[in-house]
């Protein structure tokens, strides 16, 4: 009897494992770290005009959006490491990141309504990406004019820092920030995103 069992557990992996097969036990796999607590950071990864984002959230809320040009290897890397290792890909934990930001890519959305996680930026930085949502939809600001917002009109260059280093683009719209002269200035995602978000908001 036990010769049986050893031989059909040996044909069991021995079989051919599909994608259905490694989606169902990536499935059992995000419902067992759910239900025991153990999926501190949940990501999946959403298609866009921007090309490919990666979405990342905490039970706080969503707490990272990458373009495919900051390499999602490494984001997940530093999330690991800054917020905690049990990272895992769990899709339905961001549906409603996804649904909104399809819906502002579809120009039927103006502003966001999910739940924040700030806790990668600290001090100064955190202050200003709490204040760019203030401006508008299809709006823009300079680095002076926001330094002038948070109270600090000397901190130009580390506005600037703050936007640079935004680690929830799109959603905090740091790419509405621009250089006293109208010029782009920098961006997370590259000047061609940063471009292609302004010209969407303003043709709406």
């Amino acid at each position: 009897m036990n010769d049986v069992r050893n031989d059909d557990h040996v044909a069991a992996l021995a079989a051919p494992i599909t994608p259905d097969t490694l989606a169902e036990l990536h499935r059992r796999l995000e419902a067992s770290a759910q239900s025991e607590g153990l999926l501190d950071v949940a990501y999946r990864i959403v298609d866009s005009p921007l090309g490919n984002l990666l979405l990342a959230s905490t039970p706080r809320g969503l707490i990272r959006v990458a373009f495919a040009t900051e390499d999602h290897d490494r984001v997940l890397e530093h999330l690991a490491a800054k917020v905690s290792p049990r990272v895992l890909r769990a899709p339905k934990r961001l549906d409603a990141a996804a649904r909104e930001l399809d819906e502002y890519f579809a120009r039927t959305r103006r502003t966001f309504d999910l739940a924040l996680d700030l806790s990668l930026s600290k001090g100064f930085r955190r202050l200003v990406q709490q204040h760019l949502p203030e401006i508008g939809y299809g709006q823009t600001r300079s680095y002076t004019q926001m330094a002038e917002m948070v109270g600090n009109p000397k901190a130009v260059r580390a506005v600037g820092t703050a936007c640079a280093t935004n680690p929830l683009p799109v959603v905090v719209p740091c790419h509405r920030v621009l250089r006293a002269d109208g010029t782009l200035g920098g961006y997370i995602g590259g000047l061609e995103a940063k471009t292609a978000l302004l010209e969407m908001e303003r043709s709406a």
